[in-house]
C-alpha cells in the first residue's frame, strides 16, 4: 500500500517536472519566434518604438502605416508586433494629409522624414507629394537661425535649409516640448523635434550640439542647439514643420525677413 502511494507520488512529481520543462521550452520557442527576422517590407516593433519613429526609420508616413496595417490607434503598439512598412505593391507611398495621431501617449511624436537627397538635405524624393495644412490651421513661428535660405521647401525638400557657421545658435521656433533628441535617425544627424500642440511639430537637423533633452519644455527663442554638419555635406540647419505628421512649407508660418 505504502509502496503504491510512493510510486504514485513519484509519477505525479515526474509529470510536473516534465510539464515545467515543456512550458520552459515553449516559452523559449516563443521568445525565439518573437525575435526572429521578418521578411522584406515588414518591421517588428521593439520596446520604446512609436509609430512616428518607425515611419521615420522606414521613410514613410504615419498615415501610410495606419492604413496598411489597419491600426485603430496609432499609439497602441505591442512589442513583437509585425507591421508592414512598404506599400502592398512595393512602390513608394504618397504622403496624404490625414488626421492621424502624431505622438504616442508619452508624447514621443516625431515628423516623418523621407530619403535624403543627393544635395544633402534629408527628405528628398520625387515619389512623394506634399499638401499644405488646411486653411484656418496656423502656428506663429520665428526663424530658428540667422542666415540665408540655401534651399526652400519643394517636392524634393521637406523643409528649408538655412546657412550658417559651425556653432551658430539654433533657437526654438515656438514654445513646446522636446519629444526627440538624438542622432538615431539616419540622414538627419543630431536632431531635435519639438511638439508645439496636438497638430504641429518642428524639427531641427544636422546640429553639432544639442542643448536640451527629451521631455524638456522650451520657450520660443530659447537656444536649443548649435549648428553643425552632422550627416550633411555642408554647415547648415535643416528645418521642418509638420502638421499632423505631414510636411508643410515652413515659409507659410515664418515672418518675412
Amino acid at each position: 500500500m505504502a509502496r503504491n502511494i510512493a510510486a504514485h507520488l513519484l509519477l505525479i512529481m515526474r509529470n510536473r517536472v516534465l510539464r515545467g520543462i515543456g512550458c520552459a521550452t515553449l516559452l523559449l520557442a516563443l521568445v525565439a519566434c518573437g525575435s526572429a527576422p521578418v521578411g522584406p517590407g515588414y518591421y517588428r516593433v521593439e520596446r520604446g518604438d512609436t509609430l512616428s519613429h518607425i515611419a521615420m526609420r522606414n521613410r514613410t508616413s504615419v498615415a501610410a502605416l495606419v492604413r496598411w496595417n489597419h491600426l485603430r490607434d496609432p499609439n497602441d503598439l505591442d512589442v513583437g508586433q509585425v507591421l508592414r512598412v512598404v506599400t502592398p505593391n512595393g512602390s513608394a507611398p504618397a504622403e496624404r494629409t490625414t488626421g492621424e495621431g502624431d505622438a504616442s501617449s508619452s508624447g514621443r511624436g516625431a515628423p516623418v522624414p523621407t530619403p535624403p537627397s543627393s544635395g544633402g538635405s534629408p527628405g528628398a524624393s520625387n515619389n512623394y507629394t506634399t499638401k499644405p495644412a488646411p486653411a484656418g490651421t496656423s502656428i506663429s513661428l520665428i526663424w530658428p537661425a540667422p542666415g540665408k535660405v540655401l534651399q526652400g521647401f519643394s517636392g524634393n525638400n521637406k523643409g528649408i535649409d538655412i546657412a550658417g557657421n559651425d556653432g551658430t545658435p539654433v533657437v526654438a521656433a515656438a514654445a513646446g516640448t522636446v519629444v526627440y533628441a538624438g542622432d538615431r535617425l539616419r540622414g538627419y544627424g543630431m536632431l531635435l523635434i519639438v511638439k508645439h500642440n496636438a497638430d504641429f511639430l518642428t524639427a531641427y537637423a544636422h546640429n553639432r550640439t544639442l542643448l536640451v533633452r527629451e521631455g524638456e519644455t522650451v520657450k520660443q527663442g530659447q537656444k536649443i542647439a548649435e549648428m553643425g554638419n552632422t550627416d550633411a555635406d555642408r554647415m547648415m540647419l535643416h528645418f521642418e514643420v509638420r502638421y499632423r505628421g505631414e510636411s508643410v512649407d515652413p515659409a507659410r508660418y515664418l515672418p518675412s525677413r
